[in-house]
């Protein structure tokens, strides 16, 4: 296998509604019309790296149904190599996000043809330069591609998101642990929220996203805040993927860590300024 960036990950249908406030218990709220677009923390993280002309490929999940296709055409659009996406019995995922006038959303993931995703499936990863792996998929196959690409030196980088409790020895084996506040929070306890402790946990590194204020690169030697610049958000769906498929392509490229953070801040914040998540995500060009 001979790619820059190999993406571990979900592969999803977004169904996205723009409403005025999101319902709470019981309560039913109009919106507007449905969007359908590509996305996943996974797909969207290939997308991402590949439009800023990384050599990426996909390892993950998807139906054999209108959603799977709709999500390999936009992969392939992208240059986005599908050899490794697998054809499930279980229809393709899922995602129901909801977006509000400001631009921020709440989604719900049913995963589908993502939770088919096993171990076995982690091919030899000689070749590769950079593994990003997240959350989407099952946590065992997660773990097992970390582990495997440390033995072979390729770097592993993880988005714990959605957040979950990961073997120790999994952290230790991360090049670069990528959370954002909530999840580095939930990682270190409300009574420590240090986020250069994230390395005490057994990562080389991390990186924490702060939204619209931009990152911060914590490693050994120090740690590094990357300011984002204001933009107006119409939709921040899957901001945190192109900035994860943005990191992960400059670390492929050789950038030191926070060269990498400030060019994906650049990315996420492009993003947010367009609906959707794939649709939003630019190429090298329009990045300047």
């Amino acid at each position: 296998m001979n790619h820059d960036v190999l993406v571990v990950g979900s592969a999803n249908a977004d169904l996205v509604v723009p409403v005025n406030r999101r319902p709470g218990g019981g309560e039913t709220v109009l919106g507007g019309d449905t969007r359908v677009s590509a996305g996943g923390k996974g797909a969207n993280t290939a997308v991402a790296a590949a439009r800023l002309g990384a050599d990426v490929a996909l390892l993950g999940a998807v139906g054999d149904d209108a959603y799977g296709t709709l999500l390999l055409d936009s992969l392939r659009t992208a240059g986005v190599h599908t050899g490794l996406v697998r054809i499930s019995e279980r229809p393709t995922g899922i995602a129901y996000i909801t977006v509000t006038p400001d631009g921020e959303n709440s989604i719900l993931v049913s995963p589908g043809a993502n939770s088919a995703l096993t171990p076995s499936d982690v091919g030899a990863l000689s070749g590769v330069k950079v593994l990003v792996a997240s959350m989407e998929i099952p946590l065992e196959t997660v773990e097992h591609a970390v582990r495997a690409a440390a033995e072979v030196g390729v770097r592993a980088l993880l988005n714990l998101s959605p957040v979950a409790e990961v073997r120790p020895e999994t952290l230790e084996a991360l090049d670069v642990l990528l959370v954002n506040e909530h999840e580095a929070a939930w990682l270190l306890g409300e009574t420590d929220s240090d986020p250069a402790k994230l390395l005490d946990l057994g990562p080389r590194s991390a990186v924490v996203t702060l939204g619209a204020r931009g990152a911060l690169v914590v490693e050994r030697t120090g740690s590094t805040e990357v300011a984002s610049e204001k933009v107006a958000a119409v939709d921040t769906t899957g901001a945190g993927d192109a900035f994860a498929g943005a990191l992960a392509a400059a670390l492929a490229e050789g950038a030191t860590l926070a060269d990498a953070a400030r060019r994906a801040v650049r990315v996420a914040a492009f993003s947010v300024t367009k609906p959707g998540a794939q649709p939003s995500y630019p190429t090298a060009a329009e990045l300047g």
